[in-house]
C-alpha cells in the first residue's frame, strides 16, 4: 500500500520543501499544501494572529477538510500523498482525526531547534513586517508542541529534529521513519 504522510510543524521548518521533495521520489504522488488551499480564498482571507477569530477557524477547518478529502481520494487511487500543514495550537489538528486509522498513514512533526526555525524565517523573509509576524507564529507553535510532546508521541506522531539537515536528508529521515527506505 502507498502511504499518506502528514508533515506538520512551525512556520519556516521546511514542511513544504520537504513534502515536495518526498513527493518527487515516488512514481505516483501528490503534494497537498494546506497553505495553497487557504491561498485560494480570493476575498476575506484571514491570516493567523493572536485573536484567532471565527472566520480564521472556519477557513482553517475548510482547508483541512478539503486536504483530508483530497488525501483519501488520491490514496484510494494508489497515489502516495504528502500533506503539509502548520501545527495549530488551537485545534491540535483535530480536523485530521481518523486518518491514523487507515493503513500506512504517518504523522510527522518537523521540530528543529526554535532558533533554527527563526533563522530560516529571516533567511526566507528577509527584512520585512512578515518576519516578526512569522517569528510570533513560531513561538506560539513551539509553546504548544513543547506542552504536548508526550501525548503526541504516545499517539504515534514521529518527531524529527531537522536542525542540521538538508531538505534531502530530512526526506531520507522521514522515509526511514515510515519504513519506505531501508
Amino acid at each position: 500500500m502507498v502511504p499518506i504522510i502528514l508533515i506538520v510543524g512551525a512556520p519556516a521548518v521546511g514542511k513544504t520543501a520537504v513534502a515536495q521533495a518526498l513527493a518527487e521520489r515516488f512514481g505516483k504522488s501528490i503534494h497537498v499544501a494546506v497553505d495553497s488551499l487557504r491561498d485560494m480564498v480570493v476575498s476575506g482571507y484571514v491570516a493567523p494572529d493572536a485573536a484567532w477569530g471565527p472566520v480564521l477557524v472556519e477557513q482553517l477547518t475548510l482547508a483541512r477538510k478539503i486536504a483530508r478529502h483530497m488525501a483519501l481520494a488520491y490514496y484510494e487511487a494508489g497515489y502516495t500523498v504528502l500533506v503539509d500543514d502548520f501545527w495549530d495550537p488551537h485545534s491540535l489538528l483535530s480536523e485530521y482525526n481518523g486518518l491514523e486509522t487507515y493503513p500506512d498513514v504517518y504523522r510527522v512533526i518537523l521540530f528543529p531547534r526554535q532558533d533554527v526555525a527563526k533563522a530560516r524565517n529571516r533567511q526566507r523573509s528577509g527584512v520585512s513586517p512578515v518576519t516578526g509576524y512569522i517569528d510570533w507564529g513560531i513561538e506560539m507553535v513551539y509553546r504548544s508542541l513543547n506542552q504536548n510532546i508526550g501525548s503526541l508521541r504516545t499517539q504515534g506522531w514521529i518527531y524529527i529534529d531537522n536542525s542540521d539537515m538538508s531538505i534531502d536528508a530530512t526526506a531520507d529521515c522521514i522515509l526511514k521513519a515510515v519504513h519506505c527506505l531501508e
